[in-house]
């Protein structure tokens, strides 16, 4: 068998085919992408593969992204580096693996000869632990409780590249809290496209409060629990009491939202209206005093008019989120929302994504001032090359990669992976400053 006829076979398959080899990956997109990216690191190993750097490695894996246009990008950009690599006898195989060829396999294998092997997006297994590899640092890890998405959403193309949803068993995500905890990680995130309708498929049931109160139960050690990724249709009253009541589930919701507009979250299949938008702000803040809210825009959607956009102005100003992040909508083939009319001009959705960006660090800005004067816990990650008395870390509210940072001054050395008390001195839109208690 070789490797081209690979390109529909899992990594167990790649790499049982694999002569034994110095192997590096590279791995883009989302955190679900890096859980993928440690289960093939650890088949890899486990069939006696080295794991290198690139510029050590006969046999390099690239881990891609197929969500939207940028990411496409990225993965292609990746790939002809790495065809350069090898053209110059720097390398001897390059794998693609992931959404990318999952989503364009027949075509890349046309247009990309050099590429020895297209193996599609990891099967998630509903009764097995996690890879034990990690690339992440020791502190801190993601268990990914599901897999793919049922919500249907008109812009998506996740359930074409994923498949169907997939929830693991409670079984098999405590056990991965529990090696983790016996492993000493601070911070254990919660991850996957929809955690909040984790346990439809297998218990008939929204079974992600349930499994919380396992997963803190089971990791008695692990200061902090993180859920990424949920959806506003399916968060229960249950949910928000299990993190009102745990201490240690971080006060912390990421909730993308995409848009406001009534018009707009239709043509999305979104399942949400304004009003419903507002009441579950609302109810979140009650139930969970001083919960930090991430959620996600997209402006440009096809139809979205330039009344649609102004009520999204508005309404992260009278319904301030922590954090916000934006996209302009990619236009993504197989999707419903590809062939709609009202097709939004590039140009004017990249004037709508400035606006609601330079809209957001102004409530962003102004929500940050709160902490001046109080004193956070802060996980600590890095010192600065540049002054020995500087570190960065992230507090509860912050999630890994995507949110900002906390700028520490120390009058002594600080241990990376702790969790410090920090005295916030200063406030900027996304990131703070403070003193070392």
């Amino acid at each position: 068998m070789t490797l081209k006829t690979l390109k529909d076979h899992s990594a167990r398959r790649l790499a049982e085919g694999m002569s034994p080899a110095k192997v590096a990956i590279i791995n883009l997109g989302c955190v679900r992408n890096t859980v993928d990216s440690q289960s093939i690191i650890g088949t890899l190993e486990r069939k006696g593969h080295a794991l290198t750097p690139v510029e050590h490695a006969d046999t390099v894996v690239v881990n891609t992204c197929a969500f939207i246009d940028a990411a496409k990008q990225e993965s292609i950009d990746t790939i002809l580096g790495l065809v350069d690599l090898k053209k110059k006898g720097k390398i001897k195989k390059i794998i693609v693996a992931g959404c990318l060829a999952q989503r364009y396999g027949s075509s890349l294998v046309r247009e990309l000869k050099e590429v020895d092997a297209f193996v599609g997006v990891q099967t998630l297994s509903q009764d097995k632990v996690q890879a034990s590899a990690y690339l992440t640092p020791p502190y801190y890890a993601y268990v990914k409780i599901c897999e793919s998405c049922f919500n249907a959403c008109s812009f998506c193309v996740i359930p074409k590249i994923k498949g169907k949803f997939v929830s693991r068993t409670i079984d098999a995500v405590i056990d991965d809290v529990r090696r983790l905890n016996e492993r000493g990680v601070k911070e254990i995130n919660v991850i996957g496209q929809d955690i909040t309708a984790y346990g439809m498929d297998i218990y008939r049931r929204k079974a992600l409060p349930g499994l919380l109160k396992q997963i803190t139960a089971a990791a008695p050690q692990v200061p902090w629990v993180r859920l990424l990724y949920t959806h506003p249709a399916h968060i229960t009253d249950e949910l928000l009491d299990v993190m009102a009541a745990e201490a240690k589930v971080c006060k912390y919701l990421d909730m993308p939202l995409q848009h406001v507009s009534d018009k707009i979250l239709k043509r999305m299949n979104r399942s949400m209206t304004y009003g419903r938008t507002v009441a579950l702000i609302e109810k979140i803040r009650r139930k969970i005093p001083g919960v930090f809210l991430r959620t996600t825009f997209i402006v440009g959607f096809p139809g979205e008019t330039a009344k649609d956009f102004e009520l999204l102005l508005n309404f992260i100003q009278e319904h301030p989120f922590e954090r916000v992040g934006v996209f302009m909508y990619s236009r993504e083939e197989g999707t419903p929302a590809y062939a709609l009319k009202g097709q939004v001009p590039r140009s004017t959705a990249q004037k709508r994504y400035e606006a609601l960006m330079q809209m957001q660090q102004k409530v962003a800005e102004r929500l940050q001032e709160r902490f001046i004067g109080k004193t956070l816990k802060v996980l600590v990650e890095e010192r600065a090359k540049d002054d020995m008395k500087i570190y960065t870390g992230r507090s509860e509210f912050d999630a890994p990669d995507v949110d900002g940072v906390v700028h520490v001054r120390t009058q002594k050395p600080l241990r990376i992976g702790d969790i410090i008390d920090v005295k916030i001195t200063g406030a900027m839109a996304y990131d703070l400053t403070g003193e070392a208690a």
